[in-house]
């Protein structure tokens, strides 16, 4: 049996008009290459479909039978044609995004909020990694884009700039600082510090790290934790003060308060990261559309 899609178009152009010359108009053809299609389509499957003589066509039970079925194969091949299409579009696919924390605060949903109205073929999976894992899980593929703090160059990983937040002074409540409009190098000096961990904080300690040095402020190390919301909660309890990024004043802890630095120098970055080598349609659009949407909130 050889049965092709042009030859249920055409049987069912002929069931639907049962009338060879209209169901001929209908697929912009003539009459006797459609009739031999029908007679190809009764010959490979051993049947006949239609009764037909000079006045009528009518369907026998086998074609009227036949006609519900090739309806749906037609149908079930046009959607996935067109699925097919979608997905090599990138309108449609599945893509694992990876992101910090404090992108999760605000950015994240921002831009999934917009995804979702912009791209609605294209299934997210969210993935909540420190930067470190990120970046070894894009080469794994265990994610395919990361929202992340990028370290330093990797040939495997291209990184390109979403947004730049200031880095803020965070204070207990009830903390001697909390008078003072603006956080001074000094101020920080033999203070106990909630510092970010050299492993799973790398970004964020090596900033800090780099910005009291330069400023030649030793803090006193209280306590090291990869993550934001963990500092704040020791900041809250007393352990010490810190300097956390911008965005995580979205997390509405109470009795803490935040400062500005003394340098507008005292800055991170928030980065999109992936795999240099091409990718599936779904994650090049997908990366596409984040860095647009992030260029068109100007950086941040």
């Amino acid at each position: 049996m050889n049965v092709e899609l042009n030859h249920l178009r055409c049987f069912i152009a002929v069931a639907e008009e049962l009338h060879f010359g209209r169901a001929a108009a209908r697929l912009f053809m003539t009459q006797p290459p459609l009739s031999r299609q029908i007679q190809l389509l009764e010959e490979s499957l051993g049947l006949q479909l239609f009764e037909r003589n000079s006045r009528s066509v009518k369907l026998t039970d086998a074609g009227r039978a036949y006609y519900q079925d090739a309806l749906r194969i037609l149908r079930l091949t046009e959607q996935a044609a067109d699925a097919a299409r979608r997905v090599a579009r990138g309108d449609a696919g599945q893509v694992a995004i990876g992101f910090t924390a404090v992108a999760g605060y605000r950015l994240v949903p921002d831009l999934l909020a917009a995804a979702r109205e912009q791209l609605p073929g294209i299934r997210l999976v969210l993935k909540e990694m420190v930067s470190v894992a990120q970046l070894e899980a894009l080469k794994t593929r265990a994610i395919d884009l990361g929202i992340l703090r990028a370290q330093s160059p990797d040939p495997q990983i291209g990184i390109e700039l979403l947004a730049r937040e200031p880095l803020l002074a965070v204070l207990p409540a009830a903390h001697r600082l909390v008078a003072c409009d603006t956080i001074a190098a000094a101020d920080l000096a033999g203070e106990p510090f909630v510092m970010y961990s050299a492993d799973g904080g790398r970004y964020f300690h090596d900033r800090i790290v780099a910005l009291l040095t330069a400023a030649g402020v030793h803090v006193d190390v209280a306590q090291q934790l990869d993550q934001t919301h963990t500092v704040l909660t020791l900041v809250r309890a007393g352990i010490g003060v810190s300097i956390v990024p911008a965005s995580a004043r979205e997390l509405g802890m109470r009795d803490v308060v935040f400062r500005p630095l003394w340098t507008q120098e005292a800055t991170a970055d928030l980065d999109l990261g992936w795999r240099v080598e091409r990718d599936s349609p779904a994650v090049e659009r997908f990366r596409a559309f984040a860095l647009g949407y992030f260029a068109g909130l100007g950086g941040g």
